[in-house]
């Protein structure tokens, strides 16, 4: 197997467990797709624009998510309004592109206008999706509450928000599960004393 296609098969199989743990509908094949399947759908030499993925929330189905791969090495402003064009014409306002380098600095000035249109692009390297850092073993359990379970947290420990411990949005796995401002996440560790220590954290 090329190094591509290896780096290529890598990647897009993090990318489908990472919204399945994000709470989009992905299909088990796809989870557990090996590199027989993947190379017999995309070949020896994979096309990155063949790779794109488009998954539905599974508790709103109206709600989906682009995973764009574009093909050039630094991605520039031309590709970000293809791709916001395409988010506006089947109605799909949140989206992820997969680069092989950094944006170039107006590329990133698109995406902010992009997010006052209400689409919303996250912008991951290739290097960051290698590896799932959610398998690792030092990484705890996180589970991302819903404004529902957070109301109930919130309600049940009779604190606000602001009490909680913290959780940056740019960390990598606050990145893997697309945590927004305000969101909670439920973080279990293993204890050798209580079986399990369970904390939560607020994004900021």
């Amino acid at each position: 197997m090329s190094e591509k296609k290896t780096r290529l098969f890598r990647i897009r199989k993090t990318v489908c467990k990472m919204l399945n743990a994000r709470g989009y509908l992905v299909a088990q094949a796809e989870l557990d797709r090996d590199k027989d399947s993947f190379t017999e759908e995309f070949g020896e030499d994979p096309r990155r624009d063949a790779l794109t993925l488009q998954f539905d929330l599974r508790e709103d189905p109206t709600q989906h998510i682009f995973v764009f791969f574009p093909d050039e090495e630094k991605v520039g402003v031309k590709t970000i309004k293809e791709y916001a064009k395409r988010m506006k014409d089947e109605q799909v306002n949140r989206a992820i592109i997969v680069v092989q380098q950094s944006l170039t600095p107006f590329a990133r000035q698109s995406l902010l206008e992009c997010q006052a249109q209400k689409f919303y692009i996250e912008q991951f390297q290739e290097a960051e999706l290698l590896v799932n850092i959610t398998d690792h073993v030092l990484v705890p359990e996180h589970i991302l509450l819903s404004d529902e379970q957070k109301r109930v947290l919130l309600d049940r420990y009779k604190v606000k928000e602001t009490q909680l411990p913290r959780i940056q949005m740019h960390d990598p796995v606050a990145r893997y599960f697309g945590m927004r401002r305000g969101q909670v996440v439920r973080i279990i560790r293993p204890s050798e004393t209580a079986g399990r220590y369970v904390t939560y954290r607020l994004c900021v």
